[in-house]
């Protein structure tokens, strides 16, 4: 039944038909509405029951992090490392061609100084 059903499907596929699907779930529905108010596809993934200590001290000590908290940080910090290091070099490699159009712009200036000098007579009466 359900290779026939996909073979039906393939073939209103590929003769332009506007397929329709024959069951909807309420998960969907779900994953759809948290996308559209800007929250993640996964209830679970992220939030205040997931991102939170599992326990606190009844006097205020910090409760240690999870692993995977520790995990995700360790991560975080190596990509601000990373875009930090890359930032550098991308000013480096700004400043190195701001530096190289000079120089070239300044030896363009120096042949064309060089070339246009009087000869002659002018040179002499001058």
């Amino acid at each position: 039944m359900a290779a026939a059903l996909c073979l039906f499907r393939k073939a209103l596929v590929q003769n332009n038909v506007l397929c329709r699907s024959l069951s909807c779930s309420s998960t969907l529905k779900s994953k759809q509405w948290r996308l559209s108010k800007g929250l993640s596809a996964n209830r679970n993934a992220e939030g205040i029951l997931t991102d939170g200590p599992d326990y606190t001290f009844l006097d205020g000590r910090p409760t240690p992090l999870l692993q995977k908290q520790k995990l995700r940080m360790l991560r975080q910090q190596e990509y601000a490392a990373k875009i930090v290091e890359l930032s550098a070099e991308l000013d480096f490699a700004k400043q190195k061609y701001q530096d190289d159009n000079r120089k070239e712009a300044d030896e363009r200036d120096a042949i064309i100084k060089d070339r246009l000098k009087r000869k002659g007579k002018n040179l002499k009466g001058k």
